[in-house]
């Protein structure tokens, strides 16, 4: 008879039935292979994972740290998370910006300068530099970054007569020419405070034509596959983590650069401030560069809606933190920002109270102020900008009497604003539209190529060193995950029966911090030896059996004395209701229409990637929580834990092995050809953003040195690359490599059983 029990058990007391012999439970079965499934048929795991995905409109609250030196750790998490997922970890070589000045216009009491100049060759930054006309002090002047956002023709936007009255009669504006353009009275007003003023084009806005649209979503013309055949929102983009939000965040920083290169501005008073998706490159900015000294986003810090454009959202950003976090990563430095009546009206009561918790945690108390001027919609207006001036005066030590008040201007005409003229011919040709483009990501393709492509060839120790820094943060951002401690391991037996030579546990194997359970099988020989295999398959835990019964490799394992555990890990066998379907990452879009050209860019992979681990990444999430279990108990400890990950599972046992070097003792890997950059599409079950930049299968194997390790794929190219990195760690003798592996199994079940 077989005893089933539903009951949650500690890894102590799982970890005693595990290699206990002194209870045994006898079924004679048909076939060992209907001892697979272990919930009833049609029952999913209790898994958080199930749920709908979440999405830019999903609720983001502060994920809560309790002390100072916790928090460093988690500022740096969120630092590199979007350094990684803008494309620029490592930061791209930073080339000779080529910065033109020109056409000076004098309004008395501060000048405007058109500015251009190349934040990567032959890619154009353009704006507007406000400059006040009293003299310098000591230092330089202070120095402001304004990034516009989503206004209508952004730098060049003008509200009109109409509009503009019905702001000054609703009381969010004073002034007729600040009325209808509040982007240039808040570059004016902070020139006439004594800071100098960068305002700057987003893509696609104004005077930065070269993108002749701001966003775009997937499109043939642009999906190639060889270099330089694609561009932004594409399955090779994305595999490489181009994007049109990375390139956005390359120029705020390389306009950062423009300022300090000129001379005249102070680098220890730098502010940059912005609304909508301004606000959002503010946050990005001052999360990212030290250099920036202060910051004043508005209307953006929210737990509601992270932000709709493309140009604010990219693969990995929001996965685990939201705007919250990455505002509060400006801490200890002095931030401010606004709230309206949109998606951050909630903000005194949800995310607010958090940043102030940050700051006084960090001993910074008072050196972040929010407003809430709810009544108001969406804006930069008058009001936000008098808050965002008292706030410079005191943090910039401008000395200026308070209250600081704007006053009107004379408003600059899109002629005098623009950058291009006769003299200063705008681009036109290979410069501009889809084939500038392809350019962008096949320069951005070549400089990731340079740096990288060392760091998957380490020929020493150093070298090594090298390629765990950058390529294993990157990958750690990646897969977002660790080997789990022993306290979120819990485990439900759910039967237990005897075999003529092992006994066969079923239960579900739960990682409790994360609320996700595993279907698992483990096979226990009558004569253990306190060895464990963890078995990876495309088919989850069938794959233990071959035509009904166990496979003759897993017959031998158990005959040398080793424990097999196999699982269907998330999206496999119990996890999915209909067993012949394929199944891949959810197609999230943006909400609303988009089939029409002008609406595609609601369909890029940004929105599913951005909010939500890859299918792949939470296979390796399973694995890695099984390997917890499996060494989880120092009373009743596997003496070792190994992995057998045969043909089609190798590229989950080699990113658990590359964020937890020494989660194994053993592994045998047969990588069978795989690589990311073969899929087919981005929706692909095993598309791993990022996966191509960092070095594909090879990234991941060299990350993984130098634990032992037996591994087959047929390009000898791989081969030799992980055998020189096992070199350059001094561990060749842990290492054996062959093209495939034998039929039977026979070479590496000899080296699981040495």
């Amino acid at each position: 008879m077989i005893y089933v029990r539903s009951y949650t058990v500690s890894c102590f007391v799982v970890m005693v039935l595990f290699f206990s012999q002194s209870v045994l439970f006898i079924v004679k079965p048909s076939h060992a292979a209907e001892y697979s499934r272990i919930l009833p048929q049609g029952t999913l795991p209790a898994d958080s994972r199930i749920a709908p995905p979440r999405t830019v409109d999903s609720y983001h609250p502060f994920q809560p740290v309790d002390s100072p030196a916790a928090w460093e750790l988690r500022r740096e998490e969120i630092r590199r998370r979007i350094l990684v997922g803008a494309g620029l970890w490592p930061m791209p070589a930073k080339t000779p910006l080529n910065s033109s000045m020109y056409g000076t216009i004098d309004r008395g009491d501060y000048t405007v300068e058109k500015v251009s100049f190349e934040s990567i060759p032959g890619h154009f930054v353009t704006g507007s530099l406000y400059r006040p006309k009293t003299p310098k002090p000591e230092k330089g002047y202070p120095g402001v970054l304004c990034p516009h956002g989503h206004w209508a023709d952004g730098r060049f936007y003008d509200s009109g007569e109409k509009q503009s009255l019905n702001e000054i009669a609703h009381g969010s504006e004073r002034f007729l020419c600040g009325a209808r353009s509040p982007l240039q009275a808040r570059c004016v007003q902070l020139a006439r405070m004594g800071c100098i003023v960068f305002h700057y084009d987003m893509l696609g806005n104004a005077d930065s034509i070269q993108f002749p649209e701001h966003r775009h979503g997937p499109r043939e013309s642009l999906d190639g596959h060889s270099l330089g055949t694609w561009g932004f929102a594409s399955q090779e983009g994305a595999a490489r983590l181009q994007t049109n939000f990375g390139l956005q965040t390359l120029n705020s920083i390389r306009s950062l650069d423009f300022l300090l290169e000129r001379g005249d501005v102070d680098p220890a008073k730098l502010l940059v401030t912005g609304a909508s998706g301004g606000g959002t490159q503010t946050m990005i900015l001052s999360a990212i560069d030290p250099r920036v000294t202060a910051s004043f986003p508005c209307v953006m810090v929210s737990t509601s809606m992270q932000g709709g454009c493309t140009c604010e959202n990219t693969h990995l950003l929001r996965v685990g933190q939201g705007n919250i976090e990455i505002a509060a990563a400006s801490a200890p430095r002095p931030m401010g920002m606004t709230a309206a009546d949109d998606w951050t009206k909630e903000l005194k009561t949800k995310g607010w109270p958090d940043i102030d918790r940050i700051y006084e945690m960090v001993k910074a108390k008072g050196m972040a102020e929010a407003h809430f001027d709810i009544h108001f919609p969406h804006n930069y207006n008058h009001v936000s900008r008098t808050h965002m001036y008292q706030f410079a005066n005191r943090h910039l030590s401008l000395g200026l009497p308070t209250p600081v008040l704007e006053r009107e201007f004379e408003k600059l005409s899109r002629e005098e604003l623009s950058v291009w003229d006769a003299s200063h011919p705008r681009p036109s040709g290979d410069a501009v539209g889809e084939t500038h483009e392809r350019a962008i990501c096949q320069l951005w393709t070549d400089d990731s190529s340079k740096q990288i492509d060392p760091l998957l060839q380490p020929d020493n120790s150093e070298s090594l060193a090298t390629s765990r820094e950058v390529l294993g943060g990157a990958w750690n951002v990646l897969i977002r995950r660790s080997l789990p401690t022993s306290d979120a391991i819990d485990f439900s037996l759910v039967s237990k029966t005897k075999e003529t030579t092992h006994l066969i546990l079923k239960g579900l194997v739960r990682n409790t911090k994360h609320k996700e359970e595993i279907p698992t099988l483990f096979l226990h020989p009558e004569k253990a030896n306190g060895r464990v295999v963890l078995w990876l398959s495309s088919q989850g835990k069938a794959g233990l059996f071959d035509g009904g019964v166990l496979r003759p490799e897993v017959k031998r394992l158990l005959g040398g004395g080793i424990s097999v555990m196999a699982a269907d890990l998330y999206g496999q066998g119990e996890f999915i209701s209909d067993h012949s379907m394929t199944l891949a990452n959810p197609q999230v879009h943006y909400p609303g229409p988009n089939e029409k050209p002008e609406d595609s860019w609601r369909r890029d992979s940004v929105y599913y990637y951005g909010y939500n681990d890859s299918l792949y990444a939470r296979r390796v999430h399973d694995v890695l929580t099984l390997i917890a279990f499996a060494k989880c108990q120092e009373n009743y400890p596997a003496r070792e834990v190994s992995l057998v990950a045969l043909a089609d599972a190798g590229h989950w046992a080699s990113a658990a092995r590359a964020v937890n070097p020494s989660a194994v003792d053993r592994a045998v890997i047969d990588v069978h050809g795989f690589r990311f950059g073969n899929l087919s599409t981005v929706w692909h079950a095993d598309f791993q953003p990022g996966a191509v930049k960092y070095g594909d299968i090879t990234g991941l194997l060299t990350l993984g040195a130098p634990g032992q390790l037996m591994l087959a794929d047929p390009d000898p190219q791989l081969r030799d690359r992980v055998t020189k990195t096992y070199q350059a760690a001094g561990k060749s003798n842990a290492l054996k490599v062959s093209e495939t592996f034998s039929t039977d199994g026979a070479d590496w079940i000899s080296f699981l059983l040495q």
